[in-house]
C-alpha cells in the first residue's frame, strides 16, 4: 500500500539516485529476482535494476584505471635528429639513420625511424634522392647562388631622354650588389 501511494505521489516526475543508491538497489534486485521483481510495484522498473546490477559487476572488472598510455613514444628531440639526418643526407636509408643514432647513444629501431619519417611526409631513401626539397637544394648550394635582374633607368642627357638599361647580380651568401653591365643600346 505504501509503494502504491509513493508511487501515484511520483508520476510523471524523475527521481535522480546516488551510485550508492543504485548499487543497493540492484543488489537486492538481483537477490529477488527478475521474476519476482515483475511481481512486485517498484518505482524503477526491472529491467533498469537489472542493468544497473550487470553495469556494477562490469565496473569492477575494468581495469583500464591500471593500465597505463602504452609503451612510451619517441622523444621529440630524437624525432627531430632523425628528420634532419634524413634531409641533410638523402641517400641515407634506415639502417644507416639507425647506426648514425647509436654512435650518438640513442637505440632506436629501423620502424621506428621508418614511422617517423612517414609521420613527417619524409619518403624512403631512394625516393628521397630522386626528388631533393628546395630547402636541401639550397643549403647545399647557397655559397654559389646568385640572382640577377634585368631594368631600366631614364636618364636626362645633352640628346634628351635617354633609357639605360642595368643588369644587376647579386650574391646570396653575402647579399653584395654588383653591375654586370649598362648600355643604351637596346640590342646589346
Amino acid at each position: 500500500m505504501e509503494n502504491h501511494l509513493l508511487q501515484e505521489e511520483l508520476r510523471g516526475r524523475r527521481i535522480r539516485f546516488t551510485d550508492a543508491e543504485r548499487a543497493l538497489l540492484a543488489r537486492k534486485a538481483k537477490a529477488v529476482g527478475r521474476k519476482a521483481l515483475l511481481e512486485l510495484e517498484t518505482i524503477v522498473s526491472p529491467d533498469t535494476l537489472l542493468r544497473w546490477h550487470r553495469q556494477f559487476v562490469s565496473q569492477k572488472w575494468n581495469f583500464s584505471h591500471r593500465r597505463g598510455p602504452g609503451r612510451p613514444g619517441i622523444m621529440r628531440e630524437i624525432s627531430e635528429l632523425i628528420m634532419r639526418m634524413a634531409q641533410d643526407n638523402p641517400r641515407w636509408g634506415y639502417t644507416r639513420i639507425q647506426g648514425a643514432l647509436a654512435n650518438l647513444s640513442h637505440k632506436v629501431g629501423r620502424g621506428t625511424i621508418a614511422n617517423v619519417l612517414k609521420r613527417n611526409g619524409i619518403e624512403p631513401s631512394p625516393e628521397r634522392s630522386r626528388r631533393t626539397p628546395w630547402s636541401t637544394f639550397l643549403k647545399a648550394h647557397w655559397k654559389v647562388l646568385a640572382a640577377s635582374d634585368f631594368l631600366t633607368v631614364e636618364v636626362w642627357t645633352g640628346r634628351g631622354l635617354v633609357t639605360h638599361y642595368l643588369l644587376l647580380v647579386i650574391s646570396l651568401a653575402d647579399r653584395v650588389v654588383n653591375i654586370a653591365g649598362i648600355t643604351t643600346s637596346a640590342l646589346a
